[in-house]
C-alpha cells in the first residue's frame, strides 16, 4: 500500500511540474493589470482595454492582432472574467489574456510562453515520500454560512477568505486544528509551519478529500504545494488565516521553485 501511494505522489509531482511550465501555466504570467472604468491602455498591448458591470472590455483594430475565439478583434468586444461561467479569453501571437474578477475588481492576466521563470525553471524541489505525514483528519464545519476572514495577500493587499469549517488531526505527536474552506466537494487550506520561508516557500497550500458523512478525511502533508505566486509576483495568494500557522516543521511536500 505504501509503495502505491509513494508511486501515486511521484505521479503527482510530475504533474505539477507539468502543470505550472505549461506554455501558459503559472510560470508564464507576466503582468495582472487592474483595469479602470473608462479606456486605457495595458503595457505591451495593442488597443483601448476597460471594465465596466459586465466585464472586460477592449477596442482595438483587426491590424492589432488580438483575437478571441480565434477571430481578430476589429471594433469593441466584451470579455467575461473568469468568474463568470461563460468566462472568456484573448490572443495576442502566442501571449494569452485572461480576464479575471477579485472582490468586484476586474483585472487582465497576460501569459507570455516566453516568461524569464518558465524558460528558466529546472523543477519543484520536495521532500522525500513519507507515509507518516498522511493521517487521518475529521472536518466540522461552522455552524451557518462560511465566515470571511480577511487575511493579508501576496500583492501587499487584504482581502476577505472565505473558509467553511476546521479539520482535527494528529502529526508528528501533536494534535492540531486547520481552519480550511470547501473547493467544491474537496477542502482547501493555506498554511505556514516551521520550514516556511527557511526551507520553504513562506506558505503553501493543501488539499483534501471531500469528507465523509461523518467529516473523515484525509490530510496528506506529502501532497502540500507551492501557492501561484511561488512562480509568478504577479498571481494574489491569500496567507495562512489565524491558527494555520504549526509551530512544528513539516517537512514534507513542496519545498521551492528551481531555476537553472
Amino acid at each position: 500500500m505504501t509503495a502505491t501511494a509513494a508511486e501515486d505522489w511521484k505521479h503527482w509531482t510530475e504533474q505539477r511540474a507539468a502543470s505550472v511550465s505549461a506554455p501558459h501555466g503559472q510560470l508564464a504570467l507576466t503582468g495582472t493589470h487592474w483595469l479602470a472604468p473608462e479606456p486605457g491602455e495595458v503595457p505591451g498591448l495593442p488597443g483601448r482595454w476597460w471594465a465596466d458591470g459586465e466585464g472586460v472590455r477592449v477596442r482595438a483594430a483587426a491590424a492589432d492582432g488580438v483575437t478571441v475565439g480565434g477571430r481578430p478583434v476589429d471594433g469593441e468586444v466584451l470579455l467575461r472574467p473568469d468568474t463568470d461561467p461563460a468566462a472568456d479569453t484573448a490572443a495576442l501571437g502566442d501571449l494569452l489574456l485572461v480576464p479575471i474578477e477579485r472582490e468586484g475588481e476586474l483585472a487582465l492576466r497576460v501569459l507570455d510562453p516566453a516568461a524569464p521563470r518558465r524558460v528558466a525553471f529546472a523543477g519543484i524541489s520536495s521532500y522525500p515520500y513519507a507515509p507518516e505525514w498522511a493521517v487521518p483528519a475529521v472536518f466540522t464545519p461552522f455552524e451557518g454560512e462560511p465566515q470571511a476572514v480577511v487575511v493579508p495577500n501576496a500583492d501587499g493587499r487584504e482581502r476577505p477568505l472565505a473558509v467553511t469549517g476546521r479539520i482535527e488531526f494528529t502529526v508528528a505527536g501533536e494534535h492540531r486544528t486547520l481552519t480550511v474552506s470547501r473547493a467544491g466537494q474537496r477542502l482547501s487550506g493555506v498554511i505556514a509551519d516551521a520550514t516556511s520561508g527557511v526551507d520553504t516557500y513562506r506558505f503553501r497550500f493543501i488539499t483534501l478529500p471531500a469528507p465523509d458523512p461523518d467529516g473523515n478525511t484525509v490530510l496528506d502533508l506529502n501532497r502540500a504545494y507551492l501557492p501561484p505566486c511561488a512562480f509568478s509576483d504577479h498571481f494574489i495568494c491569500p496567507f495562512p488565516p489565524p491558527g494555520n500557522r504549526l509551530d512544528f516543521a513539516v517537512e514534507a511536500g513542496e519545498r521551492q521553485v528551481l531555476s537553472r
